[in-house]
């Protein structure tokens, strides 16, 4: 959509939504209280309050290439204060990481080198932060290739994600009073479902059949 595109949809937002909501705007001009942190990736197919048909001021969205969240002290890194202040002054109850079909960030660390030249911020972006979904998937996964390799690395990858939220202490601290979720989903864009991680099962299973499921990893909470 060009930028005339766009403003045109500016004037229709406020001809039409906003003048059939002004009571929830006008509340959220005070305050938020979303309850939810949702964690993607900048892909421009992944609308997160879309996906999950919400409103304005009920998710705390973060987004960056490929849906990675640095480890607490690796950097400091504007993710991490996202995070600090969703949990700590937001109080969210539950982290979403969900990552998507055909990443071109997956792709990408499958193919690192390529990109040094070419792209090498992005380069110098899933070097530093996306070695360990790499490494995972190419001592474990030797046998697989093409779409059944990028799936996996994708889903590999949204876990590892995972581990490196368990590092913030804030997290820590709620997951073990158990005041805080943490939930891995895979939105399949050609499909329009959600698959999230079903940790008993140890896989991800289609999200509308479930119901949470607490990961039984000590101090974990992993939830459909």
């Amino acid at each position: 959509m060009s930028i005339k595109g766009l403003i045109k949809g500016l004037r229709e937002f406020r001809q039409n939504y906003f003048c059939t909501h002004q009571e929830l705007f006008q509340r959220l001009s005070h305050y938020q209280a979303p309850e939810v942190l949702f964690i993607s990736c900048c892909d421009s197919r992944i609308d997160p309050n879309l996906l999950t048909q919400t409103q304005p001021g009920e998710l705390f969205i973060l987004r960056n290439i490929g849906n990675i969240i640095p480890p607490y002290g690796i950097t400091q890194s504007s993710e991490g204060a996202a995070i600090e202040y969703a949990v700590q002054a937001l109080k969210v109850k539950d982290i979403i990481i969900c990552g998507h079909s055909d990443c071109g960030a997956m792709k990408g660390l499958l193919q690192l080198g390529k990109l040094s030249e070419q792209m090498p911020l992005v380069y110098d972006w899933l070097k530093h932060h996306g070695q360990a979904t790499r490494r995972l998937v190419e001592d474990n996964y030797k046998d697989c290739s093409g779409e059944s390799l990028l799936r996996v690395t994708i889903e590999e990858n949204i876990l590892t994600q995972i581990q490196n939220l368990e590092t913030y202490p804030v997290i820590r601290s709620k997951l073990r009073a158990g005041e805080l979720y943490l939930h891995a989903w895979v939105y399949e864009i050609e499909i329009g479902r959600v698959f999230a991680y079903n940790a008993s099962l140890g896989q991800f299973v289609p999200i509308e059949n479930l119901s949470p499921v607490p990961n039984p990893l000590p101090l974990t909470n992993i939830h459909a």
